[in-house]
């Protein structure tokens, strides 16, 4: 693979700063953030006054910890626009969740807001190794979803020429990465597989393309599948992690160079760790939810919102600011069965070591009898199609996910093509257990 490493003249000053000089930073922007959500959003205003606390009281940077969590709940509770901070006019951009469990949650962007995402979607870009020149194809979804316009703006900001191919019609897809030949690519990790698997389809070298980095971000993903990528393409493959109430895609990114955590841009978004439990702060390097505090955010400041995702906080190392190792999971979409937690990431692992399947997987929850159970569908590769191969690697892969987890769960192995794809987002977990 191609060294992609920027030069440190291509970096933002602030990104290899002292963290004496990002910690002054942090403080004198929360301080506005605070008091720009207590004077601008009437549900920060009363949370903040029924728990004692108020924007004069943050002192330090640890003293946001004396504030309330935010959570998503509060933003369909004041869907569509209550917690905007400035006047609607003023907000340029609307994006929204596909409000499938509920009310959509909705998020707002002044015009500096639109910009300060631009600039640090192109910093996620400089560090995953893109140039001014380059050509990134973009296969996030557009529309209300942030995926697609976030990396949009970010790569046109850079000075590189975006193909907003957005997701779906995979065989174009192929085509369009054969005949304009860019050096990147922005997709999920699980349609890129989708996209490996149309590159055999059509007998082309996946390894013979133009694609030098893929930024991959939007589901969990594993270090396995980011080597199965890797060396299917010859290329490097890297993460890129946001969310819509925050900002969107941006807020932190692997650097090409060490693919070692994702490096938080703190000087926009103050990361902390908590006890999912508790709602207390963890020791540093410890495992627990992620919660984040907006420094910039004009429209729609986010204070202590919690993520539900979990993971640690560690030291900076290609660059100053600190990293957060890969999402392992979610707080609220783990799965809870007989007793065991387990994630989809696991099962994913699990998958990507057992030979004869592709990475292609579904879990399916269901009930047996009074218990919850789970099954896991994989598919077989075409070279291990046969019957014998298939129940073969059933028993593997049974026998490594109870290694692993510590319950029993069933696997079927299907012929290759019959696991259900996505063309964005993976659904990684179907539920078919009755409501009770």
């Amino acid at each position: 693979m191609k060294d992609l490493t920027p030069q440190k003249s291509d970096l933002d000053p602030i990104e290899i700063a002292s963290r004496d000089e990002i910690a002054a930073l942090q403080l004198e922007r929360m301080k506005w953030s605070l008091r720009h959500a207590y004077d601008n959003v009437a549900m920060y205003r009363q949370r903040f006054d029924a728990a004692g606390v108020h924007p004069d009281d943050l002192k330090d940077l640890s003293d946001i910890a004396k504030f309330p969590f935010t959570y998503k709940t509060d933003l369909r509770d004041h869907y569509p626009f209550g917690l905007f901070a400035v006047p609607r006019a003023q907000i340029v951009r609307i994006h929204a969740s596909s409000g499938t469990t509920g009310k959509p949650t909705v998020v707002g962007y002044t015009a500096n807001d639109i910009s300060n995402w631009a600039d640090l979607v192109a910093r996620c870009l400089r560090a995953s190794g893109v140039r001014p020149g380059d050509i990134v194809h973009n296969a996030y979804g557009y529309g209300l979803f942030t995926g697609g316009l976030g990396a949009h703006y970010g790569i046109e900001r850079l000075g590189a020429t975006v193909i907003p191919m957005s997701g779906g019609q995979t065989a174009r897809q192929v085509t369009l990465i054969e005949d304009f030949r860019p050096q990147a690519i922005m997709v999920t990790p699980s349609y890129m597989l989708n996209i490996l698997e149309e590159f055999h389809r059509q007998g082309r070298d996946p390894r013979a393309c133009s694609l030098q980095t893929a930024i991959f971000g939007a589901e969990p993903w594993t270090n396995a599948m980011r080597l199965e990528i890797e060396r299917a393409f010859d290329m490097h493959a890297v993460d890129i992690y946001g969310l819509s109430e925050i900002m969107g895609p941006g807020v932190a990114n692997e650097c090409v160079e060490s693919k070692d955590g994702l490096h938080i841009w703190e000087d926009h978004f103050y990361p902390e760790v908590i006890d999912p439990e508790t709602g207390e702060p963890v020791a540093e390097g410890e495992e627990g939810e992620l919660v984040f505090t907006t420094l910039t955010k004009e429209g729609l400041p986010m204070i202590r919102y919690r993520t539900r995702d979990l993971t640690r906080l560690l030291p900076g190392t290609a660059r100053t600011m600190r990293r957060m190792e890969k999402i392992t999971g979610r707080s609220d979409d783990m799965i809870i069965l007989r007793g065991v937690n387990v994630f989809p990431t696991q099962i994913e692992e699990q998958v990507l070591a057992t030979g004869g399947v592709a990475a292609h997987f579904q879990i399916e929850l269901y009930r047996a009898g009074h218990m919850d159970a789970m099954r896991v569908l994989v598919e077989a590769v075409p070279s291990a199609a046969n019957e014998a191969s298939k129940a073969a690697a059933e028993r593997m892969l049974t026998k490594r996910i109870k290694d692993l987890v510590g319950v029993s769960c069933e696997v079927i192995v299907f012929d290759p093509g019959k696991v259900e794809r996505s063309e964005g987002k993976a659904k990684r977990v179907v539920d078919k257990r009755p409501r009770d």
